[in-house]
């Protein structure tokens, strides 16, 4: 059984800064932060899983994104929590760049 995935341009790369995020929303989907670390390029759902505030406003080093609120970090791979208070994984998606066009899959890598 062969899979169909759905790609979707969200952004251009030179959006994403460097050991940064870039906090996005589109047609009326789940908001999705565009994360750049370490020289990738990672999605996740833009929402904290402790206290649905924005990850993208929060500070991203050594593959991890901090929740600005409480200090929770999440790895951008896995969305797994790293550090307390949050306990649950954030969604992750897969990304793909072409030129400088970022795409991401809706489909969620976990959930």
């Amino acid at each position: 059984m062969s899979e169909t995935r759905q790609w979707v341009k969200v952004a251009e790369l030179s959006e994403i800064p460097d050991e940064g995020a870039l906090g996005i929303e589109f047609d009326d989907q789940t908001p999705l932060a565009l994360v750049r670390s370490e020289g990738e390029v990672f999605a996740v759902r833009d929402v904290c899983s402790h206290a649905e505030v924005r990850l993208s406003e929060g500070e991203v080093e050594d593959g991890a994104i901090e929740c600005w609120l409480h200090g929770s970090c999440f790895d951008l791979r896995s969305g797994a929590p790293i550090n307390p208070p949050a306990t649950q994984p954030v969604p992750t998606y897969d990304v793909k760049i072409d030129g400088d066009d970022v795409f991401v899959s809706l489909d969620e890598k976990n959930s």
